[in-house]
């Protein structure tokens, strides 16, 4: 028996640009600054992609607190 795929989240447009919020004000940012990121250099972009990293990261752990 295969296991069936887990259910994907909706990614809007709107989301990604920044014309809809996601309801929480760090993601909002990170989304933003990871679209601006698309317009730099690669080797510009590795640095906010890390930034992005670390803010997505310590906002899912303060869900658990």
């Amino acid at each position: 028996m295969s296991a069936a795929a887990p259910a994907r989240a909706e990614v809007t447009p709107g989301i990604l640009d920044g014309s809809e919020s996601t309801g929480h004000p760090a993601v909002d940012a990170v989304l933003r600054s990871l679209a601006n990121a698309a317009t730099l250099a690669p080797g510009e972009q590795i640095a906010e992609y890390e930034a992005a990293h670390q803010v997505l990261q310590e906002t899912l752990a303060s869900i658990d607190r």
